[in-house]
């Protein structure tokens, strides 16, 4: 038995660690992450304000009070939910850019300046958003103004720039990887303005990205000129692989691909979480915007923290709390204790590596099988409309049913949910627990009579 357990580790980490480790030291896949974990504070702030506007439709008692109060000065505090979630997509552009340049500084040892890097991002991807025609053989910007769709000037206008929203996410990281590995190779080549040294610094390098900021202006405007010409552009093209992995990741099976590549990178010693979340923060966003909308989709905001992995990766919050109170171990007991303040908050590092659960095939099955399950409970039951889907962006730490509650503007169904989809998942660890106990159990007491 142990050595196929030996093997099968060893087949995971020449197949699944090793690409997945050279995947997560990408440049790209870097500044991917940051710009992620960047704009968690604005999508969570946004989605408060949010909340406060939608909450009469959980709650209709509170429409008289609403009216009389928030109502009134409902297009003043919604600028903060425009301001955020409405230009998303420009903070994972100016967040990506800087990250990226700063990996290309280091990387070729250049002098590049992030924040040149991050404006010339900006500048590329500000460039892409106007929509535009040609007719009779001129570019023209597209004015179509009816009951449905408002796009004046080129600009397409729903409470906000709608190309600088969640839609852009992926429009937003092309540009800024083109405007800057464009700036890093001028620079590496020395393709600048080169000032005297008697320049100050500040000045100095205003001139060294002034030939790499004419040069990214020139290649966008051809790459926008060629996509236009065949009456198409860049949001456009990227909408057909983003729509296909939406669609992928929006259906039960996808899901479960999802989850089980997040935990066998965890068994391995990746942080699958942080890989495989980082790739499908635009796409839960989107979904959380078009939820907003009337859309019924799971997968949106975090729906993961919410109802999936609760108390951490593996969904471990209920045998955290068995292994607290009812191991026989001493290790598992002193472990359980020493991780259940944490569990409570979605944290379960001890766990992991302190049981430990990973590279440890005692676990492995409901380390797998319960997030499942758990995430098939939760895909279902706003499939099928008995809760409401997540709309809102709350702070992933929060206590299991309260992280609901908050992500679906206040349906109590959400708290129910979330607390079976801990109990489904507790279920599944149980027997497996057990046995672990036990076997340590008995190792203890055999060391104590030796």
């Amino acid at each position: 038995m142990e050595t196929e357990d030996r093997k099968l580790f060893q087949f995971m980490n020449k197949h699944l660690m090793g690409p997945m480790g050279k995947l997560a030291s990408f440049p790209i896949v870097q500044a991917v992450m940051a710009a992620g974990m960047a704009s968690i504070p604005f999508t969570i702030v946004g989605s408060m304000f949010l909340i406060i506007n939608i909450l009469p439709q959980s709650f209709p008692f509170l429409t008289g009070i609403w009216a009389g109060s928030f109502d009134k000065v409902t297009n003043l505090y919604m600028l903060a939910n425009g301001a955020t979630m409405g230009i998303l997509s420009l903070y994972f552009c100016l967040v990506f850019g800087y990250e990226y340049t700063k990996i290309q500084a280091s990387a070729h040892k250049i002098d590049v300046n992030p924040l040149n890097g991050a404006l010339l991002s900006m500048m590329a991807f500000f460039m892409c958003i106007p929509q535009l025609v040609f007719k009779g053989g001129v570019a023209t910007l597209v004015t179509t103004v009816n009951k449905t769709t408002k796009i004046v000037d080129g600009y397409e206008i729903a409470g906000g720039v709608t190309r600088l929203g969640t839609t852009g996410i992926f429009t937003a990281i092309i540009m800024a990887i083109i405007a800057v590995k464009i700036y890093a190779f001028l620079v590496q080549k020395k393709v600048t303005i080169k000032m005297p040294e008697t320049v100050p610094v500040g000045v100095s390098r205003s001139f060294t990205a002034l030939i790499p900021t004419a040069t990214v202006a020139l290649v966008v405007i051809l790459i926008n000129g060629l996509l236009i010409a065949i009456n198409t552009d860049i949001y456009k093209i990227v909408a057909i692989p983003f729509g296909f992995v939406t669609s992928l990741t929006n259906t039960w099976v996808g899901l479960l691909v999802v989850y089980f590549l997040m935990h066998a990178l965890w068994l391995v010693g990746i942080h699958g979480a942080t890989i495989v979340t980082s790739f499908l923060t635009p796409i839960v966003l989107s979904n959380m915007q078009d939820n907003i909308h009337g859309a019924h989709i799971p997968f949106a905001a975090e729906f993961n923290n919410m109802f999936v992995t609760i108390g951490g990766s593996g969904s471990t919050l209920g045998m955290v709390i068995f292994i607290a109170f009812f191991a026989r171990s001493a290790q598992l007991s002193a472990l359980g204790k020493a991780s259940l303040v944490p569990a409570i908050f979605n944290i379960n590092e001890p766990i992991l590596f302190g049981m430990p659960i990973v590279y440890n095939p005692f676990t492995a099955i409901p380390f797998f099988l319960a997030p499942m399950a758990s995430m098939s409970l939760a895909y279902f039951a706003i499939k099928l409309q008995f809760v409401n889907p997540p709309v809102a962006q709350q702070a992933w730490p929060t206590p299991v049913g309260l992280g609901a509650f908050i992500g679906t503007a206040g349906d109590w169904r959400a708290i129910i949910l979330a607390v079976l989809c801990a109990l489904v998942a507790f279920i599944i660890w149980l027997p497996f627990i057990k046995a672990y106990d036990s076997r340590l159990f008995i190792k203890e007491q055999a060391k104590t009579d030796a």
